[in-house]
């Protein structure tokens, strides 16, 4: 028999890469040019103030809380707290599984988007010899996730040492990239296209709605701010550090994020080259026209380096929000989540389920195209209802409220107003087309709802009070739970660095008791 003849090897121009890029996450459900062409330039620049202002208020309005409250627990536990002994299960309930699924979501949505970024950039490299497909690109996925379970398993000493790169990898990669591409630009749009520039590409008549749905982007961002939160139990000074820690999260991102997409703006050499020819990210065809293929390579390598880091925290929130809320028995499985390891110090198994979920959720796109879009939808939508909760809780029963250290005095409740008001307005406008069908999100929670109601209200009694008889003393807790053992050894001995979903703010371990008074 005669062999079969090889297989002939066709490389491919960077517009035939980009194309084939951009047509695969087209059929992912991603909207690489989301921004470009709901509203443009001056949608970008400006909705990203507007955003960032109103995140902001919802993360005052959470630091007050954190700073009363400091627990790995965070958003539901105070939920429980700040409500009524009747409704503080339910309230802890949906806060927490709404946080929980959105964290889940979250650490899937950045690691697959970090392995859509390390195909694409091999496949340049390789001038399209390398084809990335639907099961490189999930195994690309599966693979980091992997990576940021080990990390997240060697112990409180490297994670110290990843937090410490990260931080300061985190501002001064963003400024290396702008600065460079500033420099070596052969172009550079004027203020007008920047600041003014409107365009619409999404076939709606009315640029009131484009405006609004061009906000989605930002939003989508600027999420999980909550990640200090869950860290506070092994931190020092957690009533103060954690809040602070939530603030400058937003506060610094905010102020980088403006300066990143005004930088970006300012290169782009062709807006419609950009959006119709870039590789899957408009940032990335920025770079390459600004700097060349070899330098983009390398700005991208910094890039895909900084979004590595914001998966390993992301997977440390997580894995300590699943130790606290198996901790009180909220999950199946609990007894098994919640146990920390006692070489390791680390809550190793909440760390691997992380990582289980989160490879898991990247399946979908091998056979389901719109799948994954959806789950990474109800990732902002989850995240910001379980917000909503805790912040709404507190208005309505106020005298359970006893302010921390960092306390927002006569502006606290005009903050959780507003705070309320804009997360109802944006989880109205995640849900309206084109970009988000109402039914995926109605169907998911009405399942959360449907678990609640016929099985979870049965046995959920709220968050476990790790406090003995005497330290319960004196202290109104307002739910009312028989008294339970303190933590073991083991659970005392955690310590691990303290991070968050933009690795901006930075803590010390101890090795002190869980702190939920």
């Amino acid at each position: 028999m005669a062999p079969s003849p090889a297989k002939k090897t066709t490389k491919q121009t960077a517009e035939e890469i980009a194309a084939r890029d951009a047509a695969r996450l087209n059929q992912l459900g991603y909207k690489q040019v989301y921004g470009l062409n709901t509203g443009g330039p001056v949608v970008i620049v400006f909705g990203w103030v507007v955003v960032s202002f109103f995140a902001l208020q919802v993360g005052l309005a959470l630091a007050e809380i954190s700073s009363a409250y400091p627990t790995s627990g965070g958003l539901y536990w105070w939920a429980a707290r700040l409500s009524t002994p009747k409704h503080a299960p339910a309230a802890s309930w949906f806060s927490g599984w709404f946080n929980l699924i959105g964290q889940f979501a979250v650490t899937a949505g950045i690691d697959y988007g970090l392995a859509l970024m390390i195909a694409g950039v091999i496949s340049i490299g390789q001038h399209g010899e390398w084809v990335p497909t639907a099961g490189a690109t999930t195994g690309i996925h599966i693979a980091i996730c992997v990576s940021h379970g080990i990390a997240n398993s060697l112990g409180p000493g490297v994670m110290r040492r990843i937090n410490s790169v990260s931080t300061w990898w985190q501002v001064i990669c963003p400024l290396v990239v702008i600065i460079t591409i500033l420099a070596c630009a052969p172009t550079r749009q004027p203020g007008s296209f920047v600041f003014g520039h409107f365009n619409n590409n999404t076939g709606w008549t009315s640029p009131a709605y484009v405006v609004l749905c061009g906000l989605l982007q930002a939003q989508f961002t600027l999420t999980g701010f909550d990640s200090s939160a869950h860290m506070s139990e092994e931190t020092k000074n957690a009533e103060i550090s954690g809040p602070v820690g939530m603030i400058m999260a937003i506060v610094v991102s905010a102020i980088m994020g403006f300066i990143f997409l005004v930088g970006f703006l300012f290169c782009i050499q062709d807006l419609d080259t950009t959006i119709n020819s870039s590789t899957g990210f408009p940032v990335m065809q920025i770079i390459v026209d600004s700097v060349g293929e070899k330098g983009g390579i390398v700005l991208m390598v910094m890039l895909i380096v900084a979004c590595w880091f914001c998966g390993f925290a992301s997977v440390t929130a997580n894995s300590r929000m699943i130790y606290a809320f198996s901790r009180d028995g909220a999950m199946p499985g609990s007894k098994y989540w919640h146990q920390v390891n006692k070489k390791m110090e680390t809550p190793i198994n909440a760390v691997w389920l992380s990582v289980l979920v989160a490879s898991i959720l990247g399946l979908p796109s091998l056979g389901n195209d719109t799948a994954f879009s959806a789950i990474t939808s109800v990732a902002t939508i989850g995240l910001f209802l379980s917000y909503a909760i805790p912040i709404a809780c507190k208005l309505l029963n106020r005298k359970a409220f006893k302010p921390g250290p960092l306390h927002l005095g006569r502006f606290s409740e005009p903050i959780g107003c507003i705070a309320l008001f804009w997360i109802a307005f944006i989880t109205i406008l995640f849900v309206l087309p084109p970009e988000y069908p109402i039914t995926a999100v109605n169907m998911n929670c009405k399942l959360l709802m449907r678990r609640f109601l016929i099985d979870g209200r049965k046995w959920f009694k709220g968050p476990v009070i790790n406090l003995s008889d005497d330290e319960r003393v004196g202290v109104n807790l307002e739910i009312e739970q028989p008294p339970v053992e303190k933590l073991s050894d083991i659970e005392k001995a955690v310590e691990v660095s303290s991070s968050n979903t933009s690795s901006l703010s930075s803590s010390n371990p101890s090795n002190s008791k869980a702190n939920e008074k």
